[in-house]
């Protein structure tokens, strides 16, 4: 596996996250343990959770799932660089959701509790609040930082300009701020290369993409279906129809390049210059086994603008659409 650092901080994490998104529902806790311990023995070291994960009524279940895996020891913790998150209603009381310092304090230590760990070494803004003003978001989180419950601070689903907002009031305060940013970015959603990567860029904060598969339709789906071992419906489906060519001229270049679909996806992200890891979602290890390939995959110029002749992306903006 190979290590780069988390945006402009001294942080070093694996090429590949592991997103936990399934762990305690769609992966019962057996096998996420399973998963997980299949993760560092690939090498794999940074781990993606939210405290909302496990959804409805289970909200949490998956923070509980791997504050039990630390809880077998094993330097199971002190191995893995933790990534949790908050904002999504965690009850239906005022001041259970967003950003105000009451919620960070409260969310933060709720998910610690959960988690089986004094400290998550990044904490991170699931959306952007529009409601709490950042000297209020940036003062609760220095409190966190200095209580030792928190070491780095990242963003989800920020638009450029909140990058650059968030990061303006950070300097003001002598603060570090943002060091990453989880955005929807795949070779079929490219809108981030607008503003998002960008400023992300400028102020030092890595990109870690979420959906890099695209909800599975880069992960090889028509092959999948050939061969009986996928069945589309409903979304998935309607995806597939809209894209089915752009998608067999896409699964037909990996076939000439020698490698599964997955990783070629996978490693186009590796290629994008503000990429510092892109988080795969695996519901068994034998998924997990198969998405590790990516991290060695090498692509070079020329299957880079075959890919970008398959699936169009940006400019960043304004030179996208103007001058």
């Amino acid at each position: 596996m190979k290590y780069t650092q988390l945006g402009r901080s001294g942080l070093s994490v694996s090429r590949l996250c592991l997103g936990t998104m399934n762990f305690g529902w769609t992966a019962e806790e057996p096998e996420s343990h399973a998963i997980m311990d299949s993760a560092l023995d690939h090498g794999i070291n940074f781990f993606d959770t939210a405290n909302v994960y496990g959804f409805g009524e289970n909200k949490g279940r998956t923070e509980e799932v791997i504050g039990n895996w630390f809880a077998k020891g094993g330097r199971r913790r002190e191995r893995t660089v933790l990534a949790t998150k908050l904002y999504a209603p965690m009850g239906d009381w005022p001041n259970e959701g967003k950003l105000s310092a009451l919620n960070i304090r409260r969310a933060l230590d709720a998910s610690l509790k959960r988690l089986r760990t004094d400290y998550v070494d990044l904490y991170q803004f699931h959306h952007i609040d529009r409601a709490t003003p950042w000297e209020e978001i940036w003062q609760a989180m220095e409190v966190a930082v200095a209580q030792g419950k928190v070491l780095y601070v990242g963003s989800s689903n920020f638009a450029g300009w909140h990058i650059a907002q968030a990061q303006a009031v950070a300097a003001r305060r002598n603060f570090t701020g943002l060091v990453s940013e989880q955005s929807l970015y795949n070779l079929m959603a490219r809108t981030v290369e607008l503003e998002v990567l960008p400023s992300a860029q400028f102020h030092g904060v890595g990109i870690l993409p979420w959906s890099p598969l695209q909800g599975g339709l880069l992960g090889g789906v028509l092959r999948k279906a050939r061969e009986g071992k996928r069945r589309l419906e409903g979304r998935a489906k309607e995806a597939l129809q809209k894209h089915r060519d752009r998608i067999e001229r896409y699964e037909a270049l990996a076939d000439e390049l020698g490698h599964q679909p997955g990783d070629v996806a996978l490693a186009w992200l590796l290629h994008q210059p503000a990429v510092t890891a892109p988080i795969i979602g695996p519901r068994t290890s034998a998924q997990l086994d198969a998405a590790v390939h990516a991290a060695d995959v090498t692509l070079d110029a020329k299957t880079l603008s075959r890919l970008d002749d398959i699936f169009p992306g940006h400019k960043p903006a304004p030179e996208d659409y103007a001058w």
